[in-house]
């Protein structure tokens, strides 16, 4: 297990910033990660947190956690039932406010996320960025970033890549502030949790059938 304070090449005032806010917010928010914990494993069962290698910054891989927030259900060939199938209510519920995403806070003081920043995607869809969108990992992912509070996943993969490699390039500490001030009002009003129709987003199968649309980053 590697813990890492002050991951190579990204700013100390970024990374003290996460620091100061997920330390005291875990300890502040610890029973409710024991509750949901509890809730999660007695109806959807073992295990609570869901394990996934992610890539990170430079596109270093790591292993994301989140609570599990769907249940175990293959059709008779063995293969996985569609999200929208294998989501309970609980799970929706999770999804609907971030819960389930809560225990990325872990990875977060192991200098494996930011609060803000690119969201770590699968490992699958490395050889299918051009360069550009390669660009998004120059930076440590987030656990929420300016895609997500600019649609989430209502957008199409290259508004948000595009909207990621925009963050790349205009980092501030006052922009993570905003994004994550953002983040809070986008969470309340359940905004973006799904695209349509999918129960989440719709897979990135690379850049010669991903639309675009004219939404500018704000």
């Amino acid at each position: 297990m590697t813990f890492r304070l002050f991951p190579r090449g990204i700013p100390v005032v970024k990374r003290l910033f996460d620091l100061l806010l997920t330390i005291p917010g875990v300890i502040l928010i610890s029973p409710l990660l024991l509750v949901l914990a509890v809730l999660v494993r007695i109806y959807l069962g073992a295990p609570v947190i869901f394990r996934q290698r992610r890539p990170g910054y430079r596109g270093e891989i790591f292993t994301l956690y989140k609570f599990r927030s769907m249940r175990d259900a293959t059709d008779s060939n063995g293969k996985p039932l569609p999200d929208s199938e294998r989501l309970t209510r609980l799970g929706r519920f999770l999804r609907a406010l971030s819960l389930d995403e809560l225990p990325e806070l872990w990875n977060v003081l192991k200098g494996e996320l930011s609060l803000v920043g690119p969201r770590p995607l699968l490992i699958e869809y490395l050889p299918l960025y051009s360069a550009e969108q390669a660009r998004r990992h120059d930076v440590l992912p987030g656990i929420t970033g300016w895609a997500q509070v600019n649609g989430r996943n209502t957008l199409s993969w290259q508004d948000k890549f595009r909207l990621d490699v925009w963050y790349v390039d205009h980092w501030s500490l006052w922009l993570d502030i905003r994004i994550l001030a953002l983040t809070f009002l986008k969470v309340i009003c359940r905004e973006g949790i799904s695209a349509a129709g999918t129960a989440t987003a719709p897979l990135f199968t690379g850049n010669a059938d991903s639309s675009t649309s004219s939404k500018e980053p704000k």
